[in-house]
């Protein structure tokens, strides 16, 4: 395994203490039987266990952690280990730790020509940190994603002169899980993809595809991406699609709507993922001076594709609540990817980004009888679907440098 240096952030707990401490070493291994550094194990009823395990300040790439611990040994304390694992994983990351049979026992030969040879034990480590005050803050998007549940427990160790360690027994074991993208990680999404949309093309409706008995049924066997229809499009829950540290997914409801055109014919195009049926709206019912303009998200799904989604918000509305202060507002009639401005004659005007895929997300019901229901010429392509695709943690295009 690799090692690798870690910078943990320390509150400011004892007077000229240094605000910034460094772990020591940092190992990340997905299979057992590896060796960290000369790590022994001795000693463990010397040192005091970490007990009551608080997590705080948690972020979709990092935490801070602290516990009690009883006086008794804890000058000896040079480092902690902390287990961190994710809470789906069965088998938990191990490391190995040489041990002197020797040494730990207590017994001594002088030449040591009587010491059996040198075990390793299994012991769950993946950080090593020094013992800074407490509480620290662990942080590192290479192995805390967002929106993930994980597990962690804690150790104390002591190092020996000869590089070994002793260490307490492990804590108690304490679960907690990370936070969505907060609105700077959003901004920096937003920045990459204002980057590569191209020049705006003009559209006057938004439109949605599906099968046929969305439209005409309503069994409540039958589910779609939004749920089953009756006489409105309901707003329902999005789905996990997208940047897994996405605010909006799982949390938001809405209406999915599309509005890329062709660009040589200006129109929706014939095809669609969805299904051959297409609800069809002007633009200016769910989109006006009334509704707010949220960046949502930005991903490909292994694809040259992008995709944008963006939300459409009737002011004051409950979807206009959940988005402010969560997600990046945009200027309704100057952004790089959806404006709607007015023209001189009073009437509305639509422009949309002709190299991304935009999804919008309107936030309350719409009634079908505000459009018009018709069947596309086109195929269904099911391969562009984006219902709960997962997105491509490798593409430098639209991925940013916190947890996938």
């Amino acid at each position: 395994c690799d090692s690798l240096s870690l910078s943990v952030d320390v509150d400011m707990m004892e007077p000229h203490s240094s605000p910034t401490e460094e772990l020591e070493s940092l190992q990340l291994c997905d299979r057992a039987g590896t060796e960290s550094a000369d790590s022994g194990i001795g000693d463990v009823d010397d040192l005091p266990v970490p007990q009551q395990i608080r997590i705080s300040n948690i972020t979709c790439d990092s935490f801070k952690i602290s516990w009690d611990m009883e006086s008794r040994g804890r000058e000896r304390i040079t480092h902690y280990f902390i287990d961190l694992n994710k809470k789906e994983n069965k088998k938990e990351n191990k490391f190995k730790h040489k041990v002197s049979p020797c040494k730990d026992s207590g017994w001594r030969d002088r030449n040591q020509q009587n010491c059996p040879p040198l075990v390793f034990q299994d012991v769950p480590t993946k950080l090593v940190a020094k013992a800074v005050p407490l509480p620290m803050t662990v942080r590192g998007h290479w192995f805390l994603s967002p929106r993930t549940e994980y597990t962690v427990a804690v150790q104390t160790a002591a190092k020996r002169l000869d590089g070994d360690y002793a260490v307490s027994q492990w804590s108690e074991i304490v679960e907690f899980c990370t936070a969505d993208y907060s609105t700077v990680h959003l901004n920096q999404l937003l920045q990459k993809a204002e980057a590569i949309t191209g020049r705006m093309l003009p559209f006057t409706v938004f439109y949605r595809n599906q099968q046929q008995e969305y439209f005409q049924q309503a069994s409540p066997s039958y589910r779609s991406r939004d749920a089953q229809c009756r006489r409105m499009l309901p707003a329902v829950v999005k789905d996990n699609s997208g940047s897994h540290g996405s605010p909006i997914s799982g949390k938001l409801e809405g209406v999915f709507f599309s509005c890329n055109t062709e660009f040589n014919t200006g129109k929706p195009p014939q095809d669609s993922p969805y299904g051959p049926y297409r609800f069809q709206i002007q633009a200016d019912l769910l989109f006006n001076h009334n509704t707010n303009v949220y960046f949502g998200d930005f991903y490909c799904m292994y694809t040259s594709y992008h995709y944008v989604i963006l939300v459409l918000a009737p002011d004051s509305s409950k979807g206009d609540v959940f988005c402010k202060g969560r997600l990046p507002a945009l200027d309704r009639s100057n952004n790089r990817f959806l404006t709607c401005a007015e023209e001189e004659d009073g009437s509305l005007s639509f422009h949309h980004a002709r190299d991304v895929i935009l999804e919008v997300i309107y936030t309350e019901p719409v009634d079908l009888s505000s459009g018009t229901v018709t069947r596309i010429s086109g195929h269904q392509l099911m391969s562009q679907s984006t219902v709960n695709a997962k997105k491509d943690p490798s593409c430098k295009i639209c991925n940013i440098s916190v947890g996938r």
